[in-house]
């Protein structure tokens, strides 16, 4: 049977997305070398890939053949703006026989001379990864066949894409993570500090995080908190609020004073973004501990001679959670004597799917005694971790009192 003008060879394109040399490139490589077998099996002039910022909410220009002056310009395109925006905001292909301003948001497709254009969403299961579209200069009438064939590379391209993303996402996550908890704690005879931090085994790095500083006036500060979220953009998060409080920290000794203004902070500007987060304020002199929760999990106290129980500490709303929620934080005030431990976590130690949290506080609650504090922690992580329990990722940080 002849081929049909202006119709796309199947054959050529299922050879361009399968070969094996391919494989052997960087992705950046390997997406220029696909597209431009892509634009030869599809006779067109131009493909280009963009890729889909989902927290900026616009597309940006990742690799083309034809269009390079897009790569040079740094295109971006607003989500449901111009053709690619219509593309990803709807998710569906979409076909162009009319190529100017009024069509497409991009003026280099219209200055390339470009007469018709389709595009198709690029997806891995759910998600929306980008939109891949070819274009041509001359009277090239785009099939329902053409339409399915570029969805065929776009699936191929959708996995090599988010395979990559994945990895490099959880890699500068980690690093970014690693960056950010504390090297090494204040050295000091009053106070002795020991901690552990766990990914999670579904969930990867997140926002989990935990602090200690010394403040002008002679005071410790520790901080711990939960970003919601996982992966880069809760690490991302995490840092900001760390580096914001240490900031409210240098101007205000009262912890419910500090988290009051990390809400506001983060309310206004982190407008997507809620963190459970408790700061204590620690006097060495006075071994008088000043704590404020914000919708994080109280901590344990464990006292010489008296036992270990979980710290009565009203625990007030998250910060980010609605601009109201600022006022009324509350501090509560405990004593800590020689030799006595305070345990911070984060819920991933605790909590598990599907199952009540109380054995396990009850566990943890066993598990800290008045002891060193790497002994402590090993002692929380072999009562509390065994191979199911890394859902979520864990931070444990043990403060003990020393004379």
């Amino acid at each position: 049977m002849p081929e049909i003008p202006g119709s796309t060879d199947r054959v050529s394109v299922l050879e361009a997305i399968t070969d094996v040399g391919l494989r052997q490139l960087e992705l950046e490589e390997s997406l220029r070398a696909l597209l431009a077998r892509v634009r030869d099996a599809f006779g067109v002039d131009t493909a280009t890939i963009l890729l889909y910022d989902s927290a900026a909410e616009r597309l940006t220009v990742h690799a083309t053949v034809g269009l390079e002056e897009e790569i040079r310009h740094g295109v971006t395109i607003e989500l449901g703006a111009g053709f690619a925006g219509r593309v990803a905001a709807t998710r569906a292909p979409l076909l162009l026989d009319r190529v100017d301003r009024t069509t497409v948001a991009n003026p280099l497709l219209w200055r390339r001379g470009l007469r018709s254009l389709l595009g198709v969403p690029i997806l891995a299961r759910d998600d929306l990864v980008g939109v891949l579209h070819v274009g041509s200069t001359g009277d090239r009438a785009f099939t329902e066949g053409d339409t399915d064939l570029l969805r065929l590379v776009a699936d191929r391209v959708a996995l090599a894409i988010k395979a990559e993303l994945t990895s490099a996402e959880r890699a500068a996550t980690t690093a970014l993570q690693r960056s950010l908890l504390p090297t090494r704690f204040p050295d000091r005879d009053d106070l002795r500090f020991a901690a552990r931090y766990v990914p999670g085994t579904v969930t990867g790095v997140g926002g989990d995080w935990y602090d200690v500083f010394e403040l002008p006036t002679g005071l410790v500060g520790v901080a711990i908190g939960d970003v919601s979220g996982h992966g880069l953009a809760a690490a991302v998060v995490m840092g900001r609020l760390r580096s914001a409080l240490r900031a409210y920290a240098l101007e205000n000794d009262d912890p419910a004073e500090v988290l009051t203004k990390l809400h506001r902070k983060v309310s206004h500007f982190e407008k997507r973004s809620m963190a459970t987060v408790a700061y204590a304020v620690v006097d060495p002199v006075t071994r008088r501990v000043t704590l404020s929760s914000a919708g994080h999990p109280p901590p344990v106290i464990a006292v010489p001679g008296v036992g270990s129980a979980l710290v009565d500490v009203p625990p007030d709303t998250p910060v980010g959670l609605g601009l109201g929620a600022a006022r009324g934080r509350r501090n509560t005030v405990l004593d800590l004597p020689d030799g006595a431990v305070l345990a911070f976590y984060t819920d991933g130690l605790v909590e598990r799917r599907r199952e009540p949290i109380d054995p396990y506080l009850q566990r943890l609650v066993a598990a800290v005694e008045p002891d060193e504090p790497d002994a402590v922690c090993a002692q929380v992580m072999e009562a509390l971790v065994d191979q199911d329990a890394t859902q979520d990722d864990i931070a444990l940080l043990v403060m003990r009192s020393t004379s």
